[in-house]
């Protein structure tokens, strides 16, 4: 790491021109992983990487370089190189140096770094012989963990000073069905921010089993009728699609340029009385926490919407600008190579009041969909398409035969106002989120709820 000293003459190059507030973000990470195929490991390394990101800004004009050459004389250069680009009209001088304050969202007992590979082939083994030995089906396990550690410092030019440290682990396990030229698959990816004592008590041959049964589910389902009509959606990663079609449009990325389709509609209403959300950066041992984000201020458990009115925004430094608006701690980035963007971290519909069999049984006819796949969404009109992994239908308020081949296909605006039923049965699930700011984890969730109205894609009866 670079010394006050000459992190104070990066700063100083760096607002010798126009700018008006510059920072300076030091990174040091660490990771292991271990990939495994069918009970063979495919892979297994260890990596390094230490860089710095400078950030200058002039209003709402920004210009962000990095390096990994930590050599202080080539950083001041870079940063005069990066004033000399940058379009402004102030010339502020540096502040003071606050005294540095340490920040950690982790909560660990076994450090994960200190755990030999051979611990986490044995665990991931486990997993893959248990699949291939559980029915002629399943003809391939691939399963996989990850473990990281990164440590930032986040100096600017208004004298903050801050560092945070935070340690996260992962793993996968996927299970593929195969009948004649089908596949189908059943996956579990749970990620943390507890120490490796979480590997020790995750009931891995049980979630296994889970995925075995999902893909064997799934490889025998007929296909989802289309039309449009209510759709369940099961608990935790089913909030992937509040996410993607709700929760991107709530961010200054979009909003702060008027390209989102809930600018302007603070405090109005944007989804039905039943739905609150929140984005809570804040809550211990989650795989989307942090309490310091990567432009330096604290994170908060934030609420989005409450009784279908929306409350705040998810702002950056730059959306403050546009906005007007206070920073509400969420600038994230993957790595030092990235200028930070708004980004959510533990994004879910609250829980509600209703017990989730009395919403099934509540439904005459429908889809129940208890596992998400992959989507896609425009931010500008929330029109959005998600497929579901697995899926039921609903005949008569009970759960009938599984179905394959379903998307959802809607906009977030209009299924966030068909949300007619929210369970008490609230569940987070770990993911990734892609963003101008490269790959960030996030958490996602939900309870069991119901869309009393939306377009499902599947097959028409007699299609081939």
């Amino acid at each position: 790491m670079l010394s006050d000293s000459n992190i104070m003459r990066i700063l100083d190059a760096a607002m010798s021109k126009t700018a008006d507030f510059a920072d300076v973000f030091i990174e040091e990470r660490k990771s292991s992983s271990v990939g495994m195929l069918n009970g063979k490991v495919i892979k297994a390394g260890s990596s390094f990487d230490l860089g710095i990101g400078i950030r200058l800004m002039a209003g709402t004009n920004v210009v962000y370089v990095y390096s990994n050459d930590m050599d202080p004389d080539g950083l001041i250069k870079l940063a005069l190189d990066a004033a000399d680009a940058l379009k402004g009209n102030a010339s502020l001088s540096v502040k003071e140096l606050e005294s540095k304050c340490f920040t950690t969202a982790t909560d660990i007992r076994i450090d994960p770094m200190s755990v030999k590979k051979t611990e986490n082939v044995d665990f991931l083994r486990k997993a893959s012989e248990f699949a291939l030995n559980y029915d002629p089906k399943i003809t391939q396990c691939a399963a996989s963990y990850a473990a990281g550690k990164r440590t930032v410092r986040i100096v600017n030019s208004d004298g903050l000073n801050k560092e945070e440290t935070a340690q996260r682990i992962r793993i996968s396990v996927e299970a593929i069905a195969t009948k004649g030229n089908e596949k189908q698959t059943g996956r579990v990816a749970p990620g943390t921010m507890r120490g490796y004592e979480f590997i020790n008590e995750y009931p891995i041959l049980d979630k296994t089993r889970e995925c075995c049964e999902t893909a064997l589910r799934m490889i025998d389902a007929g296909y989802a009728p289309s039309g449009k009509m209510p759709v369940i959606l099961g608990n935790g990663f089913g909030g992937v699609i509040f996410h993607e079609a709700c929760g991107h449009s709530l961010e200054s990325a979009a909003v702060g340029i008027g390209s989102s389709c809930f600018a302007d509609k603070l405090n109005q209403q944007i989804a039905s009385p039943v739905v609150s959300a929140y984005d809570d950066a804040r809550i211990k041992g989650e795989w989307g926490s942090y309490y310091t984000d990567d432009e330096g201020h604290e994170s908060s458990s934030l609420l989005l919407i409450e009784n279908g009115i929306l409350k705040n925004y998810l702002i950056d430094k730059l959306g403050s600008r546009r906005m007007n608006m206070p920073s509400t701690g969420c600038g994230r980035k993957q790595d030092y190579s990235y200028a930070p963007t708004s980004r959510m971290g533990n994004t879910f519909i609250a829980p509600g009041k209703d017990d989730p069999k009395d919403i099934i049984a509540d439904t005459e006819y429908g889809l129940y969909c208890t596992q998400m796949g992959g989507g896609s969404v425009d931010p500008a009109t929330g029109e959005f398409n998600f497929a579901a992994n697995e899926a039921f239908m609903v005949r008569n308020g009970k759960v009938c035969e599984p179905v394959r081949g379903a998307t959802l296909i809607g906009k977030g605006s209009e299924v966030l106002m068909n949300i007619d039923r929210v369970a008490n049965d609230l569940e987070l699930s770990a993911g990734m989120c892609g963003a101008s700011s490269g790959n960030v984890p996030v958490t996602v969730g939900q309870p069991t709820i119901r869309i009393s109205s939306i377009l499902v894609g599947g097959r028409e009866e007699g299609e081939e």
